[in-house]
């Protein structure tokens, strides 16, 4: 399993289509390589407060969009 270190520089734009949330960022990504100390090797995501912050805004805009589109029948 490859494994990345992925630090978020920016959150650009958002969409939601066809089941899936799609984030435009500009990221820096790094490979990693296998820790030596036994855990499973797992991909890093890092991002300043402030990107958080806009991620989670984001995410809950399009969730909500997202949910506007269900049937009631769904809800």
């Amino acid at each position: 399993m490859k494994t990345f270190q992925i630090e978020i520089q920016r959150v650009k734009a958002m969409t939601t289509g066809h089941g899936l949330v799609e984030a435009l960022i500009d990221a820096l990504v790094i490979p990693q390589k296998p820790s030596s100390d036994g855990r499973e090797p797992s991909t890093r995501l890092s991002m300043s407060e402030a990107d958080a912050r806009v991620l989670f805004l984001l995410l809950k805009q399009q969730l909500a969009e997202f949910d506007k589109k269900k049937a009631r029948s769904q809800r």
